[in-house]
C-alpha cells in the first residue's frame, strides 16, 4: 500500500508539473518588439485610392471607397482548451466588436482562403450582417448553409474563374494548405478535407475541414493584389499572373525545410513580381483581438511549431534580398496601397 501511495503521489506531482508548464507556456507570448519599426503607416483612404485594413490573422478589408471586399472575416478567438477538447462556434459579441472597430459597412463579398475555423467560421455571419456574397469552396458553402445563410448569398467557386465586384476582378486559384510537420496534426487538419453537408455549430474545431485552399488574386485599375493565406503552394499555379502587393501567410512556415521555404517564396512571391510584401497569419489564434496584434503564446509557437517571429523574419529577409518593400500591417487602421496619379 505504501508503494502504491508513493506512486500516486509521484503521478500527482508530475501531473501538476505538466499542467503548470502548459499554463506558463499559454501565458508567455513571443515578443513582437523586434519588428516595431516595420509597421506600415496609416492614412485616410480618401478618393481615388485602394486601401487595406488589417484585423488579425488573414482578416483583410480591401476597398476602393466604392466597393469593399473582406478576406476571411474571422473575429472569434476560441480558447486553446476549447480547440483541443471542446466545441466552438461564432462569438457574436466578438464579431460585433470587430466589425465596429474595423469600420466595416456594406461588403460585396467575404472570401475565406479555406474552410478551417480560423478563416471561415465567422464568414456566414459577416456576410449576413453586411449583405456580402459568401465566396469559396463547397465546404465554405456548407458552413454558410449550416448557419442558415440563404443560397442567393452563397457562391461556390471554380478555380480560375474571374468574379466581378465593382471595379474589382477576383480570381480564386486552387493552391495547397501548409503541410504540418507533425503527422498527427497533419492528418487531423488535412485528411478527409471536405465538409459534405451543412455544418451546424457548435462543433469540434476539426469539423471545420480545410475544404480546399486558394490563392486569391484581386485586380483593380489602381493595382493588383495576391492573398496567400496559408503557407502552401502548387508549382506553376501562378505562372503568368502579376501582383503589385502580396499578403503572404507565414504561420508555421519556419518549421518547414529550407528547400520548402525557398520554393514557397519562388512559387508565391517571385513569380508574380510584386513591389511590396506584407506577412500575415502570424498573430495569436486564441487571444482576443486588441488594439495591437498579439503574438502567439509559447505553447503555440514553440510546442505546436507556429513560430511567428521566425515567419515574420523570413518574409522581411527574403523581401530585402529581392529588393522589395516589406512591412507589417497595423491593427484596425487604413493603409493605402495604391493612389490614382494624374
Amino acid at each position: 500500500m505504501k508503494i502504491i501511495r508513493i506512486t500516486l503521489i509521484g503521478v500527482g506531482v508530475l501531473l501538476v508539473g505538466v499542467i503548470s508548464l502548459v499554463a506558463v507556456l499559454l501565458v508567455l507570448h513571443e515578443e513582437l518588439s523586434p519588428f516595431d519599426t516595420f509597421f506600415a503607416g496609416s492614412e485616410p483612404a480618401g478618393e481615388h485610392t485602394l486601401s487595406v485594413r488589417y484585423m488579425g490573422n488573414t482578416n483583410l478589408l480591401v476597398t476602393d471607397g466604392v466597393t469593399s471586399l473582406m478576406v476571411d472575416g474571422w473575429f472569434t478567438r476560441p480558447s486553446t482548451l476549447s480547440l483541443l477538447i471542446g466545441e466552438i462556434e461564432p462569438d457574436m459579441d466578438a464579431i460585433s466588436d470587430g466589425l465596429a472597430r474595423g469600420d466595416v459597412g456594406e461588403l460585396a463579398a467575404v472570401i475565406p482562403v479555406h474552410s478551417h475555423f480560423d478563416h471561415a467560421m465567422d464568414a456566414p455571419e459577416v456576410a449576413r450582417r453586411t449583405g456580402a456574397l459568401l465566396v469559396g469552396s463547397e465546404s465554405t458553402a456548407n458552413i454558410g448553409r449550416g448557419w442558415g445563410l440563404s443560397e442567393d448569398q452563397i457562391w461556390t467557386v471554380v478555380s480560375g474563374e474571374p468574379l466581378q465586384f465593382g471595379d474589382f476582378t477576383v480570381t480564386l486559384i486552387k493552391s495547397r494548405h501548409f503541410e504540418f510537420p507533425n503527422p498527427a496534426m497533419r492528418a487531423a487538419a488535412l485528411n478527409d478535407p471536405v465538409i459534405s453537408e451543412p455544418l451546424v455549430p457548435p462543433v469540434a474545431a476539426m469539423d471545420y475541414k480545410m475544404g480546399g485552399a486558394y490563392s486569391i488574386h484581386i485586380e483593380h485599375p489602381l493595382g493588383s493584389i495576391l492573398v496567400q493565406g496559408s503557407a502552401g503552394y502548387v508549382t506553376g499555379a501562378l505562372d503568368g499572373l502579376r501582383a503589385d502587393v502580396v499578403f503572404l501567410g507565414v504561420g508555421g512556415l519556419a518549421a518547414q525545410t529550407e528547400a520548402y521555404q525557398r520554393d514557397y517564396w519562388e512559387q508565391i512571391v517571385r513569380v508574380v513580381h510584386p513591389t511590396r510584401v506584407f506577412p500575415v497569419h502570424w498573430d495569436s489564434l486564441t487571444d482576443p483581438l486588441a488594439d495591437e496584434p498579439v503574438m502567439p503564446s509559447l505553447l503555440w509557437s514553440r510546442v505546436l511549431d507556429f513560430q511567428a517571429r521566425a515567419g515574420i523574419a523570413y518574409a522581411i529577409d527574403h523581401a530585402n534580398e529581392d529588393g522589395l518593400d516589406a512591412a507589417l500591417l497595423p491593427m484596425w487602421q487604413n493603409v493605402v496601397l495604391f493612389r490614382e496619379t494624374n
